[in-house]
């Protein structure tokens, strides 16, 4: 699995951090300091709960089959 974020459009809300600081670290200015990442096994669940949490839906859960399963697609 893997986490994709659109580090432009972040506006500082930090949640994805309050759930999983470590994941989703922040620079000095508050703001996702990363592009994305490769999910370590185990923390799929952590991984995934720390994009929910984001309100601009700016962090993308990408499956390992590539499908995207976060945010939801708009159909």
């Amino acid at each position: 699995m893997k986490i994709r974020i659109e580090h432009a459009q972040c506006v500082g809300n930090a949640r994805c951090h309050a759930v999983a600081e470590h994941l989703y670290p922040l620079n000095d200015d508050g703001y996702i300091a990363i592009d994305g990442f490769e999910v370590a096994d185990g923390e799929e669940k952590l991984a995934r709960n720390g994009a929910r949490a984001c309100p601009e839906r700016i962090i993308f859960v990408i499956e390992d089959d590539g499908e995207q399963s976060w945010p939801p697609s708009k159909a």
